[in-house]
């Protein structure tokens, strides 16, 4: 009987780090997602001095970075455009 119990115990055991190896499996493929998302695209962006200097009075004053502001300004102006389409 200690037998069998010892091959159910086995048994069980052998399960478990199935389940914790596919855990992980998961966690990795999540995390690749997660990176994928947060990456970000590169672009030349040519702006005349004077756009450059507005912008960045403007970045300081909300204690954001020029790329920050720029990124900003731009998700702002894609959500309106989303909304004037509704």
């Amino acid at each position: 009987m200690t037998d069998n119990l010892e091959k159910k115990e086995a048994l069980l055991e052998k399960r478990l780090e199935k389940i914790k190896s596919l855990e992980e499996e998961i966690k990795r493929r999540e995390k690749k997602i997660k990176d994928k998302e947060k990456s970000k695209k590169q672009m030349i962006l040519r702006l005349s001095p004077s756009l450059w200097n507005e912008i960045a009075t403007w970045a300081e004053e909300d204690f954001r970075s020029i790329n920050s502001q720029v990124e900003f300004l731009l998700t702002e102006c894609v959500k309106a455009r989303k909304g004037n389409k509704l």
